[in-house]
């Protein structure tokens, strides 16, 4: 449940706002009665209060940090990938003619491929070009392997290796993408965060701390919740990778254009 939910920023910020929300009534109205006299716990309250509300930002701090070093594996993926492309593109000289111009065609088509997974955010559609990308995967290793197999001559086998980075590029994207925060690391942040609202909703001493309360760190932990969701999200948030190096890469790919790739 919550891997789905964090797929959806936007409803990570709503729900997570009205469960903080709650939280701190439900402290404030319900628990608070439950305890000692409010002038006995004052301090008490302050300190646990405190401590938890370190923990949750450690939390909050550490998870963020996780979503950023997997965006930035996911941009360092597409320039591999684009780079791998590329290389293959110029590396198809070395093959005859006919099996050259096979390969670069089934390159372009395989680029443009890419570039719209990246860019679709319906799974119906994602699951196409999933299938289309595979099918143009093995149409790729098959052309070169069979024009590779007529002579075996050290250049060709070259444009073998090429095509192998092009996969494997592939299987280092997709792997990045699965690569998400762990469910136990946000049940972790919510349990904690729960936990200080309703320490919070205990603590407030008056109707406008009350009310205060129930807005202001609701909000400061919900919008946290969801720039972590946001940049950890490949798909269902604002700040996704563009594929940049492969709109420039296809770009470059267009009959007439001159290729330049690292080899």
């Amino acid at each position: 449940m919550l891997a789905r939910l964090a797929d959806y920023p936007l409803l990570v910020l709503v729900v997570s706002f009205v469960v903080l929300s709650f939280s701190v009534h439900i402290g404030a109205i319900h628990l608070r009665g439950w305890l000692r006299p409010e002038a006995e716990l004052g301090e008490d309250i302050r300190v646990v209060l405190g401590a938890a509300l370190t923990l949750l930002g450690l939390i909050i701090g550490f998870s963020y940090s996780m979503a950023v070093s997997r965006y930035d594996e996911r941009k360092d993926d597409e320039e591999l990938e684009a780079n791998a492309i590329g290389t293959e593109y110029v590396r198809a000289d070395l093959l005859p003619s006919p099996d050259a111009a096979k390969v670069r065609e089934l390159l372009r088509t395989y680029t443009d491929a890419r570039i719209s997974l990246y860019k679709t955010g319906d799974e119906q559609e994602r699951r196409r070009i999933d299938a289309h990308t595979r099918h143009l995967q093995t149409e790729m290793l098959t052309v070169v392997a069979a024009a590779v197999g007529k002579t075996q001559s050290p250049a060709e086998a070259l444009a073998v290796s090429g095509m192998n980075d092009v996969l494997n590029s592939q299987s280092s994207t997709q792997a990045s993408w699965w690569n998400r925060i762990p469910r136990a690391a946000w049940s972790l942040m919510t349990l904690i965060a729960v936990c200080c609202h309703l320490l919070v909703g205990i603590g407030a001493r008056n109707a406008k701390a009350e009310r205060l309360s129930l807005v202001v760190l609701p909000a400061i932990v919900s919008i946290s919740f969801f720039l972590i969701a946001d940049i950890d999200s490949p798909r269902g948030g604002v700040i996704r990778v563009q594929p940049e190096n492969l709109e420039n890469l296809a770009e470059s790919l267009r009959p007439g254009v001159a290729v330049s790739a690292v080899q």
